[in-house]
């Protein structure tokens, strides 16, 4: 079991009020909890320790791990509210009951499943730090599932899968969701983990090789081109995240090259630019494989340059050049805003450079969206905070037919970024339309679509884009829905304008 001494230790700079609140924190939990046991037996503390241990690591604040400590207070043990604000103060208090109503939420399949899905998303809109302490209580439950009843396990396993992984890899917590997700793969699908790690065994051993045998080229050529400070390391492809790609590949392993990847960090942008070119120089890249995620991160903030090469012995291996922020938001996403600020170290909240991300957290300012500029309003990074665009969607869905469909696509699947002609970008599921950008941008556009153009050049309406389309969309007053749009519209926002158009028009 953690020690009380060991979760401090992982708590970085933390101030004489955190280590007392903690330690307080710790007392309280350990004798209310004293009497409670898990199914292995073992004292349910244990659990609460490690989680608070997982939030210390993560660099999180002192009141976040007190309340990783307390927050299975009132649900498990009885302790009253009254008690917890008593004792800790009313923000401890919202963080605990905020993990309490998500820990409500169980998978009970689709029908039970949207709802639950959607009140879980949309209770983090309040503060993103009930969501990561809830993160870490479903991290260590995964690392003792064994323990658990077989009957439940599958359970846990599918919700973690359709839950949690996914949004860890919407807050960009790399770590976090690969684990989650190999942990309850496991579990979810047997049969198909064990194919997936047997075809895994067979090739990481052989490329691991390969990359050692790069980073020597790499060095060389690095030092010779006074690149100075950096560090390289090798990222072994998760089992889940490979199953899912040996799907979208028809099987076909060869056709995956990203099964491990060599990470180059360097200290600036700049290096990471030049390492880029120099990585080109020496091993040939594949067309179209060269992605500028510093540019233009993704929507969980991820950023970084990727490049895929023949390694020189008729193999391919992506390379990824970052520096060492960009890496540490790659890792922990938004739980690295606590410690990187305008790049110095901070403690407890902090801000960082993810709009979406900063609206999560109280005090930070929204983005002004493509819609609002187009009517006019002014710049809102000012503004009070408010819910991201994703999570705030989501309090619209309720009544909506749509709604599994609307969660699977619009939140957890693949995405691509599109420019308008001005060059905004759009942010849109894989397989999206010009419909869904027409409509993205402003429904008025998206009800009087009579053309568009991808990068110049007509297209039909149910062309699928691709990161990076310049997207013009043609309109014509007397132009109206056609209800055959709804067969390759794929976000809920077109969807529904799509459908009321045509009961207007009925």
């Amino acid at each position: 079991m953690r020690g009380v001494k060991e979760i401090l230790q992982k708590m970085s700079g933390a101030g004489k009020d955190d280590i007392a609140l903690v330690e307080k924190a710790y007392a309280f939990a350990e004798e209310a909890h004293k009497d409670h046991t898990r199914f292995s037996g073992e004292p349910y503390f244990g659990h609460l320790a490690e989680t608070a241990y997982l939030l210390a690591e993560l660099g999180m604040s002192g009141k976040v791990v007190a309340a990783g400590l307390l927050h299975d207070c009132i649900e498990d043990v009885g302790v009253a509210p009254s008690t917890i604000e008593r004792e800790f103060g009313k923000e401890i208090l919202f963080l605990v009951e905020g993990v309490t109503k998500l820990g409500r939420l169980k998978y009970r399949g689709a029908e039970r499943h949207r709802e639950s899905l959607r009140k879980l998303l949309v209770a983090t809109g309040k503060d993103a730090r009930v969501l990561i302490i809830k993160m870490m209580d479903r991290l260590h439950n995964m690392r003792t599932l064994s323990h658990v009843p077989e009957a439940k396990r599958k359970r846990i396993a599918l919700e973690t899968l359709e839950i949690y992984a996914a949004i860890a890899h919407r807050l960009g917590m790399g770590l976090v969701r690969r684990e989650l997700e190999d942990l309850a793969f496991e579990y979810a699908m047997p049969k198909e983990y064990q194919e997936t790690k047997k075809l895994m065994a067979e090739r990481s051993r052989t490329t691991l090789e390969r990359l050692k045998k790069m980073v020597n080229t790499l060095r060389k050529e690095f030092a010779q081109n006074g690149i100075k400070g950096f560090k390289t390391d090798s990222r072994v492809k998760g089992l889940y995240s490979l199953y899912r790609k040996l799907a979208r590949k028809e099987g076909d392993i060869e056709k995956i090259y990203d099964i491990a990847a060599l990470r180059i960090i360097v200290p600036t942008v700049e290096d990471c630019y030049r390492a880029l070119g120099l990585v080109n120089n020496v091993y040939q890249p594949l067309p179209n494989k060269i992605k500028d995620y510093i540019a233009f991160p993704k929507p969980n903030g991820y950023q970084s340059l990727h490049t895929t090469v023949f390694s020189g012995d008729g193999s391919i291996v992506e390379v990824q050049i970052r520096t060492p922020e960009m890496h540490e938001e790659a890792e922990r996403g938004i739980a690295a805003h606590v410690e990187y600020k305008e790049g110095a170290k901070q403690t407890g909240r902090s801000g960082g450079s993810f709009d979406w991300i900063k609206s999560l957290i109280p005090g930070f300012a929204r983005r002004t969206t493509i819609e609002e500029k187009k009517n006019g309003a002014p710049a809102a990074q000012y503004a009070p905070a408010s819910t991201p665009s994703w999570l705030a969607d989501l309090e619209n869905t309720e009544e909506d037919p749509e709604l599994e469909t609307t969660l699977k696509t619009d939140l957890f699947n693949r995405r691509v970024f599109v420019f308008t002609p001005t060059g905004d970008v759009v942010d849109l599921p894989a397989e999206s339309s010009p419909v869904d950008f027409a409509y993205a941008i402003h429904s008025d556009i998206g009800d009087h679509i009579f053309g568009a153009k991808v990068n110049g050049k007509m297209v039909p309406l149910d062309t699928h884009l691709h990161n990076g389309d310049i997207v013009e969309i043609q309109t014509k007053k007397t132009a109206k829905p056609k209800s055959k749009w709804l067969d390759f519209a794929k976000t809920t926002l077109a969807r529904r304008h799509i459908r009321n158009a045509l009961e207007r028009e009925k």
